[in-house]
């Protein structure tokens, strides 16, 4: 490993020294941007994974090793006792997959970063922004209690044997593939078409959406910081916006100037659809309002600078330069519609 130099908590991130840097994964929303930027800052980026890309490239600069994360010993083999100065974990979920990444890496970086997530905070909040400090929990969603599982097994290795783990959590980052909306294609499709488009709620809970590029600057700002081992940190925007102001977005930039939605309670969408019902009543039924002070304090530098109105427009732009991703789910329209006519039909 190189050496890590303290430094302050006013350190901008683009002036670090380069770091020797290992992501498992890499080709995700959030890991894609983020070994971007790494590279673009100069620092010596390894990629691990499977080799099965979803369509975001690897960026020039950057090593590629191939193996299945699940097979302990075939990333001992691929890794040959490499040391580094930061591994983030993009692909645990579970404690064992935590777990393993603790045998795997104890003793041989200088920092763990678990990417977890911000559903896991108390749901509902009881207070507002969501700060580092407040409860997780979630009765709601499963994979918000596995996160939960994994933070409590990384922090009880970091104070039993000092494994220096660093977790982040972030709430909804996107990139240009990926549609904010329940229905996803479905609902721009009803909205070109002039179809009622159902909005969870009353459409006035606040969401916070996070573009991927953003986040990369406060990601890649922690990576090597003595500082952050043992702390975790929220990384969002700072933009809140309710959702039907969410879904009008999504209209302009579809070329639609007024949308019809109509709402159905976030409980009767989850009873007719079990598939949505545990991220809806886990998460985005809720207002969310996040508090950033303490990444920024660490990473001044940072700031969200891409509003959701540019990202709305990005994404659109790019499906419709890719009919192969505009996938009308006929499971989605039947429920739209059936839930439009028991609930909304004037």
């Amino acid at each position: 490993m190189s050496t890590l130099l303290p430094g302050s908590l006013g350190q901008a991130a683009d002036t670090v020294s380069p770091r020797n840097i290992l992501f498992i994964g890499g080709t995700g929303v959030i890991s894609a941007a983020a070994a971007e930027r790494a590279v673009a800052l100069g620092h010596r980026l390894t990629i691990l994974n499977r080799g099965r890309s979803a369509g975001r490239p690897v960026p020039d600069g950057a090593e590629v090793l191939h193996a299945d994360v699940r097979d302990a010993q075939a990333v001992r083999e691929v890794l040959q006792g490499r040391e580094y100065d930061a591994v983030a974990d993009f692909i645990s979920y579970t404690p064992d997959q935590a777990r393993t990444g603790v045998e795997l890496f104890r003793g041989r970086t200088g920092q763990y970063v678990f990417i977890s997530s911000a559903s896991a905070y108390q749901k509902p909040p009881t207070t507002l922004p969501i700060r580092e400090s407040t409860p997780l929990k979630n009765p709601f969603w499963q994979y918000s209690r596995d996160k939960i599982a994994c933070e409590e097994l990384l922090f009880e290795a970091y104070r039993e044997q000092d494994f220096p783990v660093t977790v982040v959590r972030p709430s909804h980052t996107y990139d240009r593939t990926k549609i904010a909306m329940v229905g996803g294609w479905t609902d721009i499709h009803r909205m070109r078409a002039g179809m009622p488009v159902m909005v969870h709620g009353d459409g006035t809970s606040l969401w916070t959406l996070t573009h991927s590029r953003d986040f990369a600057k406060a990601f890649v700002g922690l990576l090597g910081r003595p500082q952050a081992v043992g702390e975790s940190y929220t990384i969002t925007s700072d933009e809140y916006l309710p959702w039907n102001q969410i879904y009008r977005l999504f209209a302009r930039a579809a070329g639609v100037a007024e949308p019809e939605l109509f709402h159905v309670s976030s409980e009767t969408i989850a009873a007719h659809s079990p598939e949505l019902g545990p991220n809806l009543l886990g998460d985005r039924s809720h207002s969310v309002v996040f508090d950033n002070t303490k990444i920024k304090a660490l990473v001044p530098d940072y700031r969200a600078t891409i509003p959701f109105a540019d990202g709305a427009r990005e994404i659109v732009a790019w499906h419709d330069q890719h009919p192969e991703l505009q996938v009308v789910k006929e499971d989605y329209m039947e429920l739209s519609d059936r839930l439009y006519e028991r609930n909304a039909r004037p």
